[in-house]
């Protein structure tokens, strides 16, 4: 654990570093592109790159779980979908503040932000079937609905370009580029945001893991006649 405890230090620094960069050492952006709002972008665009992380998890987890059955691989996907859903959400409160200040809306059903809410309900729905699961026969039908959906994920990814939204496209060949000191400051937030995500689907996938074990040692109590299972506490 204590190599987590590096990791987790490393990326609160750089995530401070991040913010300092993005608030004071990166340049304004043109007005047409949000003006010092557009700097929103630095902490938007990592948090749907860690989206794509958690989704990843989460399909590999359910895919291991689809295929063995142990509680690992479902500790696993559920620890993704989890983090997958938070920054989603990042995603979509991030990206409507800048809509306003870009485009004079906070949402104007964009391809891409409409298919991230998209993708995000899909998941959102994989943790109520989860959580609400009592056998393995639920937990079986998350895990293909989670697989099922990360369908999804490359048709966020390529919205832009399938439908031509007005999402800005600055990174690729066909957006307009970023000044050194964005594409710097860019950078330390992907490295910070990939540390934080590595932290924390570690550490809610032990936890998932701890949960259950705890569960499975109250069951083989209750065979056991170890508990009652109406007025234990």
């Amino acid at each position: 654990m204590r190599w987590m405890s590096v990791v987790a230090g490393v990326a609160f620094a750089l995530m401070a570093a991040a913010l300092f960069m993005a608030l004071d050492w990166a340049p304004v952006a043109q007005e047409a592109a949000g003006g010092l709002t557009q700097k929103i972008f630095y902490f938007h665009v990592p948090s749907a790159y860690v989206m794509y992380i958690g989704v990843t998890a989460c399909v590999l987890g359910s895919a291991g779980y689809l295929a063995q059955r142990t509680p690992g691989w479902d500790a696993l996907a559920q620890s993704g979908a989890e983090l997958a859903v938070v920054f989603a959400a990042i995603v979509l409160i991030s990206g409507p503040l800048w809509a306003r200040k870009a485009w004079g809306v906070y949402w104007a059903w964009d391809p891409r932000l409409t298919t991230t809410l998209l993708g995000t309900l899909i998941f959102v729905a994989y943790l109520v079937l989860h959580s609400t699961a009592t056998g393995e026969a639920e937990k079986k039908f998350a895990a293909a609905l989670a697989v099922m959906g990360a369908c999804v994920m490359p048709v966020i990814h390529f919205s832009v370009q399938l439908w031509r939204g007005q999402h800005p496209t600055v990174i690729t060949s066909r957006g307009g580029g970023l000044a050194p000191e964005m594409g710097q400051t860019l950078g330390v937030s992907f490295l910070a945001f990939t540390l934080m995500a590595a932290t924390l689907l570690y550490l809610r996938t032990r936890i998932a893991l701890g949960e259950a074990r705890i569960a499975e040692l109250r069951t083989e109590a209750v065979s056991l006649g170890l508990l009652d299972e109406d007025h234990d506490t």
